[in-house]
C-alpha cells in the first residue's frame, strides 16, 4: 500500500510538471510570436532585412490559401524577398547588395529573406526552383520576380520601380 501511495504521488507530481511546463513553453511560444512581429516592423524602420516565415508571408504579404486566383498584397508599403539558402554562393554574393539597398530604403520599401529550406512550402507555393530568387513587390500591382544574382545596380533599378 505505501508504495503504491508513493507511486501515485510520483505520477501526480510528473503530471503536474509538465503541465507548468507546457504551459510555460506556450507562453513563450505566443512571446516570441509577438516579438517576431515587433522586430519586423523594427527591422524595416531600420532598413534591416527580417526573416519570413510561411506563416508571416500569409499575413504580411499574401494569403495564397485565401487567394489562390489572384494577387491580393496585404503589406503596406512596397515589399522585397529574397528567397536564399544559406550554402548558396550567389545567395551569399547577393546580401550585402540586399542590406545595402534595405537600408536606403528604410522605412519605404519592406526587405524580407525567405529561407527555402525551411520555408519548403512557401518556395514550392511560388515554385522556387532556382536561387537567389527575388520577389519585388509594388504596393499596388502585380509582383515581379526574377531569379539569379544580379549586379548591383540592376537590383537598385528594380527596386527603384516598385518604390513609384
Amino acid at each position: 500500500m505505501q508504495i503504491k501511495n508513493s507511486l501515485y504521488i510520483l505520477i501526480t507530481a510528473a503530471l503536474t510538471l509538465s503541465a507548468c511546463t507546457n504551459h510555460q513553453k506556450a507562453r513563450n511560444s505566443t512571446h516570441t510570436a509577438m516579438s517576431k512581429d515587433a522586430d519586423a516592423a523594427q527591422a524595416s524602420a531600420e532598413g534591416n532585412v527580417a526573416y519570413l516565415s510561411t506563416a508571416d508571408f500569409r499575413l504580411k504579404i499574401m494569403d495564397y490559401e485565401a487567394h489562390q486566383t489572384e494577387w491580393v498584397f496585404e503589406g503596406k508599403r512596397p515589399a522585397v524577398i529574397d528567397f536564399y539558402t544559406t550554402w548558396c554562393g550567389p545567395c551569399k554574393m547577393m546580401a550585402p547588395i540586399v542590406e545595402e539597398t534595405a537600408k536606403k530604403y528604410a522605412g519605404k520599401i519592406d526587405f524580407y529573406k525567405v529561407d527555402i529550406e525551411k520555408e519548403q512550402e512557401l518556395a514550392q507555393t511560388f515554385g522556387i526552383q532556382s536561387i537567389p530568387t527575388f520577389l519585388f513587390i509594388p504596393a499596388k500591382g502585380k509582383p515581379t520576380i526574377q531569379m539569379g544574382a544580379m549586379p548591383k545596380e540592376t537590383f537598385e533599378n528594380m527596386v527603384n520601380e516598385i518604390s513609384k
